[in-house]
């Protein structure tokens, strides 16, 4: 299992307790590489490596999205809490049927999320939009696909939604994805395979001293599988630098729960470390 950690200037990887930083390291290579675990581990038998102490790569340090060229993209409703959720934010607009039927459907919802560029990292702020009363987080284990549509990574997502513009018309839907400080991703890239049907991803969001919202759920509840749903990705598409997939929610605060200017949202998803934001 390596981690990369994307910083101002340059990588850091990580190899259980070797940590170097390197040059010449390229996520965009990376992506493309028919044998992503091959092309890391030559930079751990290159002579031009750094080795840097443990207490470098830290909850503290403040990483970039360990992302170039990839879009990011995201599957919706593939949870039953998502579902649930979804319907009961559409209800007025009678737009809760398409949910019911998107759930049960052959093919996933898939949308596109954001750019490399606008991706925020750990400990970076995301935004919630002024013309939408009513906003939450999305943690969501993310999938890094290479060029060829190949799993071979995970990291932490925050698809930041407004659920009141969706709500109001499924239509607005990227109005309600995609817009400024909407999407974060970190704090690091996991090549190896580390998940399993108990891995549990869990959220704590808090305002001031107080935590005001915190769940969890387990990859277990994920009604479709990680290659079904990269499959559909990359059906009649492609991704010349590869590309992130979030794999949908499991957890969504109740109706009468909002985010607010300051409040910081921590998600951990077991065997990759917690992404840490907050709303500016």
């Amino acid at each position: 299992m390596i981690k990369i950690y994307r910083d101002q200037d340059d990588y850091v990887l990580q190899n259980f307790n070797r940590i170097i930083r390197v040059q010449g390291f390229s996520l965009d290579a990376l992506f493309k590489a028919n044998n992503p675990a091959d092309y890391l581990t030559s930079f751990f038998d290159s002579t031009d490596s750094e080795p840097i102490k443990q207490k470098s790569v830290c909850e503290r340090h403040p990483w970039q999205a360990p992302v170039e060229n990839q879009e990011i993209w995201a599957a919706g409703v593939t949870y039953m809490r998502s579902k649930s959720a979804r319907m009961e934010e559409s209800e007025q607009s009678g737009g809760d049927h398409f949910y019911d039927l998107v759930y049960e459907a052959e093919r996933p919802e898939l949308f596109f999320k954001s750019t490399g560029s606008r991706a925020r990292g750990h400990l970076a702020p995301v935004c919630i939009r002024k013309d939408s009363a009513w906003n939450v987080p999305e943690p969501e284990l993310t999938l890094a696909i290479n060029s060829a549509g190949q799993i071979f990574g995970y990291t932490i997502g925050n698809d930041m939604s407004s659920r009141s513009i969706e709500g109001e018309n499924p239509l607005y839907l990227p109005q309600a994805k995609i817009y400024q400080g909407s999407c974060a991703i970190g704090p690091c890239l996991v090549v190896g395979n580390v998940l399993t049907p108990d891995t549990k991803i869990s959220i704590m969001i808090s305002r001031l001293a107080d935590v005001v919202f915190q769940g969890d759920t387990s990859v277990s509840q994920l009604k479709r599988t990680f290659h079904e749903l990269a499959d559909y990705l990359f059906r009649e598409n492609e991704f010349p630098c590869g590309a992130y997939l979030m794999t949908g929610t499991g957890i969504v605060p109740d109706s009468g729960f909002t985010l607010q200017s300051g409040d910081r949202i921590q998600i951990q998803i077991e065997g990759l470390g917690v992404l840490e934001n907050e709303v500016e």
